[in-house]
């Protein structure tokens, strides 16, 4: 009887160390790879297909969740999750089952070494387990169905107008909208370490489950000079602060009197994402017009590029980052084809160029 073929996904060596270790000792399971994100796994699955993937959530560069869901809809594959985050009742833990995982696995935030050794004989037949599952292409993996068609950002707020702005009144505020997916935290966390303490205000969708968004903004607040946090409906799009579009909501950008704030909705999947890019970008467009500069980052698809274009046809500055410093290019190369971009930039030109554009006085 041939082995059961297992990769282990999980950004922490020692957990890829101690996981491998234990699984290695049932003589029935073979380790086939152990590494550290979904990009390098995806790569390794294209030579060597596993019988069960060990995932964990919170990675750089591609999230256990999204990854997971890709699996689920292209080549289903058991997958025992194996998190900190995939506690009993979390949000995490849901999106996981409903996304098809098969088991669940609690990694605790301490001891977590001591923890994967005492625990071997359960993550061997938690592997065994589902190395036996019948796991099924879910359309949309985990995503509310069914899918139907691709909507736009029309679900949310109707095209914008042939004047953007008239009748709105003047206003000297500017912003600055963000989008990005895949590979998209490392690439923020790249750009708003290097801006200064006060720089136009900032407004950002990064594609993250409600699980993520919190965590990760308070991640940047702890690293960063300028303010940044996740965005709650009504907040004042302010200098020095940058607010992140909450996970499983829609944010778009309004005005209150000559200022600008966010509303935070819930609604449809556009693009088959919430919250998406296009429907923030659609909303600067008639919101701020040229008083706005658009950047769209690394991630697969093509969600951001339709809206990217609607600023530039606002007045907008747009810029999309360059294929040689993006990790997936699909979102700018998008936009690109579309005619929406001003300037193509790689990533560490692109804090430069919001410095450039703030209209406020910059202090370091």
């Amino acid at each position: 009887m041939s082995k059961i073929k297992v990769l282990i996904v999980d950004d922490s060596a020692v957990v890829r160390q101690v996981a491998r270790a234990a699984l290695e000792s049932d003589s029935g399971i073979e380790v086939i790879g152990a590494v550290s994100d979904p990009l390098f796994a995806l790569d390794r699955m294209k030579q060597n297909w596993p019988d069960v993937i060990v995932l964990d959530i919170e990675m750089p560069r591609m999230d256990g969740l999204t990854f997971l869901r890709k699996i689920m809809a292209e080549h289903p594959t058991p997958v025992v999750i194996c998190s900190t985050l995939a506690e009993k009742g979390a949000a995490a833990t849901m999106d996981a089952l409903s996304a098809g995982a098969v088991s669940i696995i609690t990694k605790p935030k301490m001891g977590l070494k001591q923890f994967l050794q005492d625990a071997s004989n359960d993550i061997v037949s938690a592997v065994r387990a589902a190395a036996h599952a019948k796991v099924r292409c879910l359309a949309g993996a985990g995503q509310p169905k069914p899918p139907g068609a691709k909507l736009t950002a029309d679900a949310m707020l109707s095209a914008a107008p042939a004047s953007p702005v008239s009748g709105l009144g003047k206003t000297t505020d500017a912003v600055v909208a963000i989008g990005t997916s895949t590979g998209g935290t490392q690439a923020l966390e790249t750009v708003l370490t290097a801006l200064p303490a006060v720089c136009t205000g900032i407004v950002i969708v990064q594609h993250m489950p409600e699980a993520f968004t919190a965590m990760f903004a308070e991640r940047l607040d702890s690293l960063c000079a300028m303010t940044v946090r996740e965005a709650r409906n009504g907040d004042r799009v302010i200098p020095g602060q940058a607010l992140i579009a909450p996970g499983g909501r829609h944010m778009m950008l309004k005005r209150s009197g000559a200022q600008y704030i966010v509303e935070v909705a819930d609604g449809p999947l556009v693009n088959r994402h919430k919250p998406s890019v296009d429907v923030l970008f659609r909303s600067v467009a008639q919101t701020a017009g040229s008083n706005a500069l658009g950047i769209i980052m690394t991630g697969m698809g093509d969600d951001g590029a339709r809206g990217l274009r609607e600023m530039h046809d606002a007045g907008a500055r747009t810029v999309a980052e360059d294929e040689s410093t993006c990790v997936v290019f699909g979102m700018p190369m998008e936009a690109i084809k579309r005619g929406g971009v001003d300037k193509v930039l790689p990533l560490d030109q692109i804090p430069r160029e919001i410095v450039a554009f703030s209209p406020i006085p910059v202090l370091r």
